[in-house]
């Protein structure tokens, strides 16, 4: 691995030469710039990670360095390093110009080091940030797909190649792996793209609705059927119809289903006319289809005539090398709506990111994102944003963890874990709120509740 680069800025010769020989001995590789102009002039070559640059140097000062660094090379991690006269200019390109640290000389060498490292590895995380971007941009989206593994730009092509078509789809994959995704991705590239996508969780409906909200029914059909009722078929005449988890449909349907992909057309119950209908279907499984028709809940002749195009979906496991990819783009859109500071990930969270072996795939890495996101009220995520089955370490009762005994009453668990929630988010309400799922105002009347409860005892 090559050594992390430092660029010195320095008008003194002694000064720039005895920090260089420094930075040296603490294992960077370093070049040096009389002044600000010189330092432009090496950074587009050298491109360091962190620029320690004076304040006060001819024909451009330190500050002047800092803008035109911020603008042209942002990865680079700044410090400054200031005499007395201009320590209120230096604080403020810390607080305004993002400055990294600066130092009042003479500089603490051994706190200097410790900066370097923190800048140097901040820098890295902000270098490998805008790489990834980059990658995203120009090849590692799909729609709303994300990643530039070999299995996904296979996944790319048979779609690009299937959307065009109105022939079914299956799409196969552990649950969490983007299926639903995919359909509709699927769909907007197809001719169909400005019609409607509707998508049915055959696992999610009860078994005596599931009839009704495929094909609809009449007002009085049965017993509570107060109104007539548009099913999923008819609202996706002329556009896609998504039947997710269909090995979950009950298997006297799937016969009635069957009938309506083979006969184009559907009947509402309690309807005596039945209507044509013009729509594309994709189904979707978390199982293996076959064993589905071995074991009697998926009949075989519907398989055959959904299963013109299969897609499979690997799982996160077997294509890892996506996992940066997929983290910083989640990291980008979560922040946004959350409405929250980070941006970057840390060289040592992606790598804990890189080595768990997500059984939940994608979803679960959103969800983690996400948690990582909200609690964060920094730039960058850090390990210790990432939960503890991520990482691998067991929660301290004062860190992540609050220990509840046995036959608690509800009330007091509540109390327990809002205030804990409290504290590990620095006392932040708004940001306690959002990890609890609460609204603020909910949890400002907790709060004043338990103020309340004490002050009577």
């Amino acid at each position: 691995m090559s050594k992390q680069r430092v660029l010195i800025v320095d008008d003194e010769e002694s000064a720039r030469q005895g920090l260089s020989e420094l930075v040296t001995s603490w294992g960077y590789e370093a070049q040096i710039a009389a002044n600000g102009i010189e330092a432009l002039e090496r950074i587009d070559d050298f491109l360091p990670i962190v620029v320690i640059t004076d304040v006060v140097m001819p024909r451009m000062d330190g500050f002047q360095l800092l803008s035109s660094i911020k603008d042209n090379h942002p990865e680079a991690s700044v410090i400054m390093l200031t005499g007395q006269g201009s320590v209120d200019a230096a604080i403020r390109s810390v607080k305004d110009e993002g400055a990294f640290y600066y130092f009042e000389k003479p500089i603490d060498m051994r706190k200097l080091q410790l900066v370097l490292k923190k800048a140097a590895e901040y820098g890295a995380a902000r270098r490998e940030n805008q790489l990834l971007r980059r990658q995203l941009r120009q090849y590692g989206a799909f729609g709303e797909l994300i990643g530039s593994s070999q299995s996904m730009r296979e996944i790319y092509t048979l779609i690009e190649q299937v959307a065009s078509s109105s022939a079914s789809v299956l799409i196969t994959g552990e649950s969490g792996t983007g299926k639903e995704v995919v359909a509709r991705t699927i769909h907007k590239l197809s001719p169909r793209a400005d019609q409607a996508f509707i998508a049915i969780n055959c696992a999610a409906v009860p078994e005596s609705l599931m009839e009704s909200e495929l094909f609809g029914h009449e007002k009085g059909a049965f017993t509570g059927a107060a109104d007539r009722r548009i099913g999923c078929f008819e609202l996706a005449h002329n556009g896609s119809l998504l039947l997710d988890e269909i090995a979950e449909m009950p298997f006297l349907l799937q016969a009635k289903l069957l009938r309506v992909l083979e006969d184009k057309s559907v009947r509402r119950l309690g309807a005596t006319k039945e209507m044509t209908v013009n729509v594309r279907v994709l189904a979707a499984t978390n199982k293996d289809p076959f064993a589905a028709v071995k074991n009697a809940t998926l009949r075989e002749d519907l398989l055959y005539r959904l299963n013109v195009i299969t897609i499979k979906l690997p799982p996160l496991r077997d294509h890892r090398d996506d996992v940066p990819l997929l983290a910083q783009h989640m990291v980008d859109e979560l922040s946004r709506r959350h409405e929250r500071p980070a941006r970057l990930v840390s060289s040592q969270a992606m790598e804990t990111l890189l080595n768990y072996h997500w059984p939940g795939n994608v979803r679960e890495l959103r969800n983690v994102i996400e948690r990582a996101v909200v609690i964060c009220d920094q730039e960058q995520l850090e390990k210790r944003h990432l939960p503890p089955h991520i990482t691998g370490e067991e929660p301290s009762p004062t860190s992540e963890a609050i220990m509840i005994p046995t036959g608690l009453p509800l009330d007091e668990v509540e109390r327990r874990v809002i205030l804990s929630t409290l504290a590990r988010t620095d006392y932040n309400k708004t940001r306690a709120a959002e990890v609890l799922q609460i609204s603020l105002k909910t949890l400002h009347n907790k709060l004043k509740a338990y103020r309340e409860a004490e002050e009577e005892h």
